[in-house]
């Protein structure tokens, strides 16, 4: 999906994000990233997100309120402040783009309907949502994305190509035009296709021949981790699970804790400081703990979703198979301005339950899996089992 996590050219992605920034597999039609707008923030219990301003953030305000004072635009100088605060994934939204991002989190977002990745420096569509523009215009998986309104994506960061798709800079909506360079063999042609308002399904199912599970996780939206604990409960007996967390950019933790708690017995999920305040993250007790259980990552596994990964791995109850995450491991907490645009600045780190930091490092897999990752997760599997 789209996103504003990673890491890249952090300040250039940042306001189209959310993407949580790159990784291998994003849903370019532009969702989420683990640091949208209500995600990734504060204390998903006790609305941490809404506390008086901290640290930069009030700085933040202050120029913003002085500006206000003086007739100019406080979204601007809160721009320039962030720029000025050295904080990675700080960042400032018109009250539009914020209430887009929100919008995402219910499972809805402006774009085009494909999901993409990067493959040896290229962006390579990986999936095409059906009866999505990008479906209609007959685009299909394994194309190449050379270029979005003329402006080459190849070497660009996911989200930057993501950014450029949802038509975040240009503040574009839903009914506006995109044109797309594509490739697919030795066939290359443009494509212009209208952006549509579309809803998403973050959590899909299916059973493999071998009769594992396979329950994929998009992104962690609203109502996302009852989803996973529904599709752990609704699984035959006998059947391993493989959670399928690569190109997740993250989103709500409340949502990550919440799956977390369908294969926990209660217990630790992370630890995360706000302010220099330590909080801690648990799971409901009456998960599933006997079922085999591998989670599959790579480097779009973002935020939230490596929240939960590394829960997992930390207590023993999952194998981790794929590639290192992204490595987005910090929690924004969101301020309101005078013209009601919201700045977002970095507040605390996660930790794991064993204290692994995740921020700049990500989660090194149990076992490393390229192309043929979900073949070796069956495996693995099945050496579970038995």
């Amino acid at each position: 999906m789209s996103g504003r996590d990673p890491f890249c050219r952090p300040r250039s992605v940042r306001r189209g994000a959310a993407l949580t920034l790159v990784f291998a597999s994003v849903l370019v039609a532009g969702a989420a990233t683990g640091s949208l707008p209500g995600a990734d923030r504060g204390d998903p219990a006790d609305g941490a997100g809404k506390a008086a301003p901290v640290g930069h953030h009030a700085e933040v305000a202050r120029a913003a309120e002085e500006a206000a004072a003086h007739g100019a635009s406080p979204q601007e100088a809160a721009e320039r402040a962030v720029s000025r605060s050295g904080d990675r994934w700080g960042a400032v939204y018109s009250r539009g783009e914020y209430e887009e991002f929100e919008a995402t989190l219910d499972g809805a977002y402006t774009g085009v309907g494909l999901w993409a990745r990067e493959r040896d420096g290229r962006i390579e569509v990986s999936r095409v949502g059906s009866g999505t523009p990008a479906a209609e215009a007959g685009i299909r998986p394994g194309d190449r994305l050379r270029s979005v309104d003329g402006e080459k994506v190849d070497g660009r960061p996911v989200t930057e190509v993501v950014s450029l798709l949802r038509g975040d800079r240009a503040g574009k909506t839903a009914g506006s035009t995109v044109r797309l360079g594509l490739e697919r063999g030795s066939r290359s042609w443009s494509e212009t296709v209208r952006r549509a308002r579309l809803s998403r399904e973050s959590v899909t199912v299916r059973s493999l021949a071998s009769g594992v599970t396979v329950i994929q996780v998009a992104a962690f939206t609203k109502g996302s981790g009852e989803q996973v604990g529904a599709a752990v409960r609704k699984a035959p007996k006998e059947s391993g699970i493989v959670l399928d967390l690569r190109g997740n950019p993250g989103g709500l933790v409340a949502e990550a804790v919440t799956a977390a708690s369908a294969f926990l017995d209660g217990g630790l999920v992370a630890t995360y400081d706000v302010a220099g305040e330590q909080r801690a993250l648990h799971a409901e007790p009456g998960g599933d703990t006997k079922r085999p259980l591998v989670a599959l990552v790579d480097a779009g596994t973002m935020s939230a979703a490596e929240l939960l990964t590394g829960a997992l791995q930390d207590r023993g109850r999952a194998v981790v198979v794929g590639s290192r995450t992204f490595g987005k491991g910090s929690v924004q907490m969101p301020t309101e301005l005078p013209d009601g645009s919201v700045a977002e600045l970095t507040v605390g780190h996660y930790r794991t339950p064993s204290g692994r930091g995740v921020d700049g490092h990500g989660i090194t897999p149990d076992l490393e899996a390229g192309g043929q990752a979900l073949k070796r997760a069956e495996t693995v599997i099945s050496g579970l089992g038995r």
